[in-house]
């Protein structure tokens, strides 16, 4: 197996691949990233992944070491390992953003770092038809005992500026680093904040065709993750393709007009970035909750508590934004006194949302025997952003003081905002 050579960040293309290539199903389709290839007639994308795959090997012992050199020797593969990347295929034409989503260890680095050339894949095929600049772990290749002036210099020359270059574009980092005088002081004398601006200052004064980015908004001050931002739109607007990890879906819905998730080095699911941020955040957040269901009459009976026997919503348990949510349910009373009813919307995370009692609005559930009473509510146009939430009941004591164990239904609310918080409040933009 000989591997073509991979491109280095930032100094122009190539194509990398390993053989064979792995068998898996078709790239294309809905929720799966578009085949790689070019379609007939169609200009060849900026990058192509096909069916890539990346494997470590697993040592455990001494032994394990010496195994694992005898079969390599051998040219066999490792017999024990660590698949952090499988058989992922996409493609980036001109001008394209990809946002790549994922838990920690779900394979984002390391596919990053494969598109980079930093290392190259176990299976599948990389093709790079552009200069890749890759943004991956800013001020690392900084000499410690080099002022930040004779850094920019180095870290310019790696990425491929020749000295004319260099020169023209040194001040123009100066002024994006904007760390005044601590430009003459040596970088062990830095910040980490310090250092990171620098760093993004140097590797974005070369404009490459493909621009790679791993956290990069996870770090420094406000002012600088304002201007980072500021400098991704200008280059996206410019016609520049970017393929950006993060664990901020803001960060991902704002930049980027699609999005792949990763889990454990597998595509769960490709398309528009609204879309997949949004299935994202409600698998964390029904991760984060805890379940919720009616104790049992017999219990609630014994324990002499009040409690919902049943909750439902509707029309249904995912819904547009702006549609009308009704709540309904029943609540046993052990002592046949009427009750009070809470009922409440929280994200999945236990953040609350809304919530109001029936004694608050001077309302009372209906008596439909003589241990269970009813309740409806409904809520018109609910103005909730879209994302994953739970409607909750509670059922209290008839003074309201004490309240006992909650049931809760999931709701999903769908909808293209962009708009942060949890609900939409009504409103206009006036000319001054």
């Amino acid at each position: 197996m000989s591997p073509a050579s991979p491109p280095k960040a930032g100094l122009g293309g190539g194509s990398h691949e390993a053989s064979p290539v792995n068998a898996g199903p078709d790239g294309g389709g809905a929720g799966s990233p578009a085949t790689a290839a070019a379609a007939p007639g169609r200009r060849a994308p900026l990058l192509a992944l096909d069916h890539v795959g990346k494997d470590y090997a697993k040592v455990d012992s001494r032994g394990g070491q010496l195994r694992l050199v005898w079969d390599l020797l051998r040219g066999h593969g490792a017999a024990n390992v660590y698949r952090a990347l499988d058989d992922v295929t996409f493609s980036l034409q001109p001008g394209a953003s990809l946002g790549v989503i994922g838990e920690n260890g779900a394979g984002k680095s390391t596919l990053l770092k494969i598109v980079a050339g930093v290392i190259p894949p176990t299976r599948g095929r990389v093709t790079v038809n552009g200069r890749v600049g890759a943004l991956l772990e800013l001020g690392s290749g900084f000499h410690p005992d080099y002022t930040g002036l004779a850094n920019i210099d180095l870290a310019a020359a790696l990425l491929g500026l020749s000295p004319d270059e260099i020169d023209a574009k040194r001040e123009e980092i100066i002024a994006f680093a904007d760390i005044g005088d601590h430009i003459h002081d040596p970088i062990k004398h830095y910040s980490s904040g310090m250092v990171v601006r620098l760093g993004f200052a140097v590797a974005t004064a070369l404009r490459p065709h493909i621009l790679i980015t791993d956290e990069v908004l996870a770090v420094g001050d406000e002012s600088f993750q304002k201007k980072c931002i500021a400098w991704m739109e200008d280059y996206l607007a410019d016609g520049g393709t970017l393929l950006l990890c993060s664990h901020s879906m803001y960060h991902i819905q704002k930049l980027c007009r699609h999005a792949l998730w990763l889990r454990t080095g597998e595509v769960v699911q490709y398309g528009a970035a609204m879309d997949v941020t949004q299935a994202y955040l409600a698998f964390h957040e029904e991760k984060s909750a805890r379940a919720k269901t009616p104790i049992d009459p017999r219990v609630a009976a014994s324990t002499g508590v009040y409690a919902v026997q049943s909750l439902d919503i509707g029309p249904a348990d995912v819904m547009a934004q702006g549609a009308d949510l009704w709540i309904a349910g029943e609540v046993y009373s052990p002592d046949g006194r009427v009750p009070v009813v809470l009922v409440g919307i929280v994200r999945a995370d236990g953040t609350p949302v809304y919530g109001v009692a029936t004694d608050m609005d001077g309302v009372a559930p209906t008596r439909v025997s003589a241990d269970r009473f009813a309740f409806s509510v409904s809520l018109p146009a609910l103005p909730l952003l879209p994302g994953k939430y739970f409607v909750r009941a509670h059922a209290l004591d008839p003074e309201g003081v004490r309240l006992f164990d909650h049931v809760e239904r999931p709701l999903v609310v769908t909808g293209d905002s962009r708009e942060m918080g949890f609900v939409r409040l009504a409103h206009r933009w006036n000319d001054r």
